[in-house]
């Protein structure tokens, strides 16, 4: 019988430390699984969001698909986390459902071939 995550926090840091291993850059990953941790830390989220959203915005400078990949998915996780804080101005009330597609999208840029290498949730 398989397990699955039964909830999004569970899912996304499961996500976190799967990729963590596979990633040069394990900061926003680390920073991410840290605020995910602790309901009270959440809307701290924002804040990392801008910083991310910095390093996307220099990735694209540089062509690296790699880094646009890994920054798409640590974006969407923060704007993910900000909004089940319930402060004020969230992001688009769609984030959460983008973390799975741009989790995958991220992953086929680290090499994994099958989507259930990247979530449990995505087994067939």
């Amino acid at each position: 019988m398989r397990t699955h995550p039964t909830d999004i926090i569970t899912a996304m840091r499961g996500l976190f430390d799967a990729f963590e291993p596979l990633c040069e850059n394990k900061q926003g990953l680390q920073a991410l699984s840290a605020i995910a941790s602790n309901r009270g830390r959440w809307r701290d989220a924002h804040k990392l969001f801008q910083g991310i959203r910095q390093q996307t915005l220099a990735a694209e400078k540089k062509g690296d698909e790699l880094r646009l990949a890994q920054y798409a998915f640590e974006e969407i996780c923060a704007k993910t986390l900000y909004n089940l804080s319930g402060a004020p101005a969230p992001f688009d009330p769609d984030s959460a459902f983008w973390v799975i597609p741009l989790a995958t999208q991220f992953g086929a840029k680290l090499g994994l071939t099958h989507p259930a290498q990247v979530s449990s949730l995505l087994e067939m």
